[in-house]
């Protein structure tokens, strides 16, 4: 199957989005991707999930299990879980710590890879992935939509990526953007901070 063109797609979505946005490590960025934007079209999260396995079985792993932190993982998991034809689950943070919960288990010995929909600083994703190692499950590689990484998530694994994308981020006391009175919004919530 030909990898569909990512890019292309998160802009017909309107996934990808301008403005001056409120990330949740405190910088500010012109702009922002809402996966769940890409992936409400079942059609799309098909054609993505696919791609996203093919690239994943192109480097060697045979997972028995695709595991994914909730929530932005949980629908491509599922779509890289059903091209792999192998089970998916997802990890919760139940007082602040990443597990499984709704009776989701892991064997020991049991192949896995941990899928996202983005990686900026692997953050959950390196949470997951603690969370499969305590399990006495094998973390085989690592999957995602998109690397908004720039490069830096080292996560001591095969990372397959369908798009790579370099977005500026800035301090707030350096943001152009609030220098030029543009509204800030905290993504999801769509909620006015300044402006």
């Amino acid at each position: 199957m030909a990898t569909p063109d990512v890019y292309r797609l998160l802009q017909e979505t309107g996934a990808l989005l301008e403005g001056h946005f409120l990330l949740s490590s405190g910088l500010h960025s012109p702009q922002y991707v809402q996966c769940a934007r890409l992936l409400q079209f079942p059609t799309v999260a098909g054609q993505v999930g696919a791609a996203l396995g093919a690239r994943l079985e192109a480097l060697g792993v045979r997972p028995q299990v695709i595991v994914a932190p909730a929530i932005g993982g949980i629908i491509i998991a599922h779509e890289v879980a059903r091209a792999m034809d192998v089970r998916c689950v997802f990890t919760e943070r139940e007082q602040g710590v990443m597990t499984l919960r709704r009776g989701f288990t892991l064997d020991t010995g049991e192949r896995a890879c941990v899928v996202e929909d983005v990686v900026t600083t692997g953050g959950s994703t390196r949470e997951t992935m603690a969370v499969v190692t305590r399990c006495g499950a094998q973390v085989l590689a690592v999957g995602a939509i998109i690397d908004r990484s720039g490069g830096q998530s080292d996560f001591g694994l095969p990372f397959a990526a369908l798009i790579k994308l370099t977005i500026p981020t800035y301090a707030p006391p350096d943001c152009p953007l609030c220098q030029a009175d543009v509204p800030l919004v905290k993504p999801g919530s769509r909620t006015f901070i300044s402006g």
